[in-house]
């Protein structure tokens, strides 16, 4: 895959993004493997912590990544397939607020991030390189189709260390 370019993704997007080092599909392929081993590591009394007042719970957290990744996977599939519609941003706060994600187990959370992966995983190995320098608006942004994996990824990574240091005071 062609490296990631400047120009491909808005400056929103750069603490994400910088958080991917090497090859894109390696990492999520990685990510696969080491994210619900991750969930299944955090202790079950913990999983409905916040670590302050207002602020999402560990499962909040990690339905919320698993949400994001379906909409930026959409957004990569939209613009792959040529679609030039501008599509609209999201209110994650609203989407988290209304999800009842406390009232599920890490455990289905692991299962469902698996499959969510695998599917989308499967959607970006059939992009060729036209595909996947494609760009198109989303939230009023330019944003290649290539710049999404990365987003999806770094945004993972992003949340991960959150709930490593906020969450469990891991350094």
């Amino acid at each position: 895959m062609n490296p990631l370019k400047s120009d491909e993704y808005p400056a929103i997007f750069a603490p994400y993004i910088e958080t991917v080092v090497g090859d894109v599909m390696d990492l999520l392929n990685e990510q696969l493997e080491t994210f619900p081993e991750f969930l299944e590591r955090i202790p079950a009394g913990k999983s409905a912590y916040a670590y302050a007042e207002g602020k999402w719970t560990i499962k909040e957290v990690v339905g919320h990544i698993i949400d994001t990744e379906r909409i930026m996977a959409y957004r990569a599939l939209c613009f792959a397939r040529n679609d030039t519609k501008e599509l609209p941003g999201f209110e994650e706060e609203v989407f988290v607020a209304n999800a009842r994600f406390n009232e599920r187990s890490l455990a289905s959370f692991s299962e469902e991030f698996s499959l969510v992966r695998r599917s989308n995983l499967l959607l970006f190995e059939s992009f060729n390189d036209q595909e996947l320098a494609r760009k198109g608006l989303a939230s009023e942004r330019l944003v290649s189709v290539r710049a999404f994996l990365y987003i999806i990824a770094g945004h993972l990574n992003h949340h991960r260390n959150i709930i490593r240091e906020r969450y469990l005071n891991e350094q």
